[in-house]
């Protein structure tokens, strides 16, 4: 696809923007099991029901070239599953702050890969709407924007790993996405992200050698966690990603990094009107500079005479 093709940026922001309710299901999770749990459960959930698309799925990756594989094992296994448990990890070292403050880094992480890796070319407009963008969602992130503090080295690497991992995810995947349909991603991603978590579990929570037991206690839920898991794994898990791939197959991954800030837009405003926690006034300014630069982004991309991004041509989807 080429710069006159049809872009995506709004359907990447929508599918960003359900990770935003993740913390319905999740927040009542986290305080009934542990953390290796519902990541393992929410990659086994997408897994079986992706269970018939797999075959296809592992013959597209037996087709792809040297890189596109270990693109797929890095989503898979990276961003997938150790992001997610690298950025739980760092805030149980009692610092809330540095583990926020560090994941905001991830736009500049992503936009660096995206030149190095698939030679976008960010244009002159470009920081006009990242700049505010990551701005306000600094500014969303804290009560008071101008008191914050990174303090601990541990919480900081694994931050900063997470937030690296992420942001390789967001190019690899539109890398992986000029190839193979959106469907075959998702799939790959869980199904390699799924025995990456299960390892996880073997070597975090006990012993090597008792690798199974672990893995049928890390599997041990009650059916009063069965709902949650299976609603965290198919809203801003299963759902989401498809359509976040689907956006990727013609949305530079320096665009789809800005337009993944309406996830915390999104995570605002569930925890305001659903889980009533209040924002400051700065938060709020944060919430309406991040909401308008995403859609100015989209309208851009989508009507405007110029992208703010130039993408390279894409190779044709299979099937």
């Amino acid at each position: 696809m080429t710069d006159s093709g049809r872009d995506r940026t709004w359907l990447v922001a929508v599918a960003t923007a359900m990770w935003g309710t993740d913390a319905l299901w999740r927040m009542p999770l986290a305080t009934s099991l542990p953390t290796t749990t519902v990541v393992l459960c929410e990659h086994l959930i997408v897994t079986l029901l992706l269970a018939p698309l797999l075959p296809r799925a592992w013959r597209a990756f037996r087709s792809c070239a040297g890189h596109e594989r270990v693109a797929v094992l890095v989503v898979g296994a990276g961003t997938s599953a150790l992001a997610t448990l690298m950025f739980t990890a760092a805030f149980s070292y009692g610092d809330p702050v540095t583990p926020v403050v560090l994941q905001k880094l991830q736009p500049v992480f992503a936009a660096l890969a995206s030149f190095l890796l698939l030679r976008e070319r960010p244009r002159a407009g470009y920081p006009v709407l990242a700049v505010p963008a990551v701005v306000g969602a600094w500014m969303l992130a804290f009560p008071d924007p101008f008191q914050v503090g990174v303090s601990r080295v541990m919480p900081a690497v694994l931050a900063l790993g997470a937030a690296g991992l992420w942001a390789a995810g967001t190019v690899l995947g539109r890398l992986l996405s000029r190839r193979l349909s959106a469907m075959e991603v998702t799939t790959l991603r869980y199904s390699v992200g799924l025995p990456t978590a299960a390892l996880v579990v073997f070597f975090r929570d006990g012993s090597p050698l008792d690798g199974p037991a672990n893995l049928g206690s890390a599997l041990a839920v009650g059916l009063d966690s069965l709902g949650g898991l299976l609603l965290l794994a198919l809203v801003p898990g299963l759902l989401a990603l498809s359509l976040y791939y689907l956006g990727m197959r013609t949305t530079a991954a320096a665009r789809a990094t800005i337009a993944e800030l309406s996830f915390p837009a999104t995570a605002a405003v569930v925890g305001v009107w659903v889980l009533g926690e209040p924002l400051t006034v700065t938060q709020w300014g944060g919430f309406v500079l991040v909401v308008a630069m995403v859609t100015l982004l989209g309208w851009n991309e989508r009507v405007g005479t110029r992208r703010l991004v130039g993408i390279t041509e894409a190779v044709p989807v299979r099937g």
